[in-house]
């Protein structure tokens, strides 16, 4: 028997996703970015994004047909981000899906697109293990998840009180006078920087912290201690090295991530760490993670960088498992959710 041949649509904030798979196989993965028109503001404005979806949706699903080499008409299943995300951005999206799967009369899955970062690296690496623990880094979540191989029971262990790492990545991007999105800038400057050149703080790793927030991350104090720092030394005078304050600040980052994460995976039994999200393709969150994994015997399992920004392909993904596990599709007066919580996979 062929495998479903699903099509995923994500719209949850700036980059218009659809992706195409057929089972565990991605046989496209068109992207629309708006990403060019929030960067004068300096971040996402919703208003602006939701207009650009509409726009991309219809021009974005032809070309992922193209890419796939199939028909609207041969697709079997329509899967769709119903949260967590912009409102506008979420109902440009759920409105396409509803449409052509009624048009199509094929089963619709609305699904959490924070499961699908999960999910989606089953397209590079196999089936998921029995349980494993998920780091969801991007611009609006940090979150450890245990999950289990269904990809339907999700239990959240911990997030970010404030301020999500991918946040604070921009944050001091734009104070280091860096462009939007500051990820992958700061990234890029702190390979010429000294990462022990400045101690900043490492948020929720005191003692008391870990007795309390074990799992939990916060970046809003981190990002504070940067601000000050640059501000200090200019009222000083000093020059400021913004190479040294990317690497210091990024290590701190990657450092509480790594270490909360191996924690996790140590304390619940899992043997496997999967991290998904915008900041999974930060190289040296990469790096320190697959260092600290080796040497506490965990496997790692990262996408590549293209999958793990938000994508209809991890969508696609996800509504094909679901589909192959006999599912029940969602109604089609499912709604959507700006804070679904990651516990709720499949909306009904």
């Amino acid at each position: 028997m062929n495998e479903p041949l699903v099509l995923g649509i994500e719209t949850s904030c700036d980059e218009t996703g659809v992706g195409i798979v057929r089972g565990t196989t991605l046989l496209a993965d068109a992207i629309a970015s708006s990403v060019e028109e929030h960067a004068r503001f300096g971040g996402v404005v919703p208003e602006v994004a939701s207009r650009a979806h509409l726009e991309a949706m219809v021009p974005t699903i032809e070309r992922a047909c193209a890419q796939a080499g199939v028909l609207l008409a041969d697709i079997d299943g329509i899967a769709v981000t119903a949260g967590p995300g912009l409102s506008g951005a979420l109902l440009v999206g759920t409105a396409s899906a509803k449409a052509l799967a009624l048009g199509l009369r094929v089963p619709l899955f609305a699904v959490n697109h924070l499961a699908g970062h999960v999910v989606v690296d089953e397209l590079e690496h196999g089936p998921l293990p029995p349980a494993a623990v998920g780091l969801l880094v991007s611009g609006g979540h940090s979150s450890l998840l245990l999950v289990h191989d269904d990809a339907q029971d999700i239990t959240l262990l911990g997030a970010t009180l404030d301020d999500a790492a991918g946040e604070a990545f921009d944050k001091v991007a734009r104070l280091l006078g860096l462009p939007f999105p500051g990820g992958p800038w700061i990234d890029r400057s702190a390979r010429e920087g000294d990462a022990a050149a400045i101690a900043f703080p490492r948020g929720l790793s005191a003692s008391h912290d870990m007795t309390e927030h074990r799992y939990d991350f916060s970046f809003s104090g981190l990002k504070t201690a940067v601000a000050r720092w640059v501000k200090a030394q200019q009222a000083a005078g000093s020059a400021i090295s913004v190479p040294d304050v990317a690497a210091s600040f990024q290590e701190a980052v990657v450092d509480v991530l790594t270490r909360k994460a191996v924690l996790a995976c140590t304390e619940q039994g899992a043997d496997h760490l999967v991290i998904g999200g915008g900041v999974a393709a930060n190289s040296r969150l990469r790096a320190l993670a697959s260092q600290r994994c080796e040497a506490a015997g965990i496997t790692l399992r990262i996408p590549s960088p293209a999958l793990c920004t938000d994508n209809g392909a991890m969508i696609a993904a996800l509504g094909a498992k679901l589909m192959r596990q006999g599912a029940a599709p969602s109604a089609l007066g499912f709604p959507t959710l700006s804070v679904l919580p990651v516990s709720t996979v499949l909306m009904k």
